[in-house]
């Protein structure tokens, strides 16, 4: 199973972005596609925190824009939500200890953890901070620019 992270359906979402056209056909591929994906519940808060965010875009996305659109991704057939569950401390104490993990990375941290928790073959992200934590495959799946 692939998941997405956070900047993907930022990407996607919003179209003054330079990544808008290559984000969204990727998520459109993920969710016409007949193969199960995720998207992991850490990802819908912060998407929620970005688009809103008055600071980050002008003008921001107005709260119940953002609702619906993540409603249109996560109501695809195929689409799953996933979080921690039992066994997911284990998961994410290995990773802090092997991977020098603190500050900021502890986010990106819990997202790993939740996607291996979840046997998520492949995380698609932009964020090469996944790239540390080498138990999980992580591919930006957006063409150079």
């Amino acid at each position: 199973m692939i998941a997405v992270d956070t900047n993907l359906l930022v990407y996607a979402h919003r179209r003054d972005v330079p990544w808008h056209d290559g984000a969204l056909r990727v998520l459109l591929e993920l969710a016409e596609g007949g193969e199960p994906w995720a998207i992991p519940w850490p990802a819908v808060h912060e998407f929620l925190a970005i688009v809103t965010h008055p600071r980050i875009f002008v003008p921001p996305t107005p709260m119940p824009t953002a609702l619906d659109a993540l409603r249109a991704w996560i109501e695809t057939p195929y689409c799953r939500l996933i979080g921690e569950g039992p066994g997911y401390f284990d998961l994410m104490c290995a990773l802090a200890a092997g991977h020098r993990v603190a500050g900021p990375l502890v986010h990106d941290m819990r997202v790993a953890a939740i996607c291996l928790h979840h046997g998520v073959s492949e995380l698609w992200s932009a964020d090469r901070d996944f790239s540390r934590f080498s138990t999980l495959k992580t591919v930006n799946p957006l063409p150079a620019r």
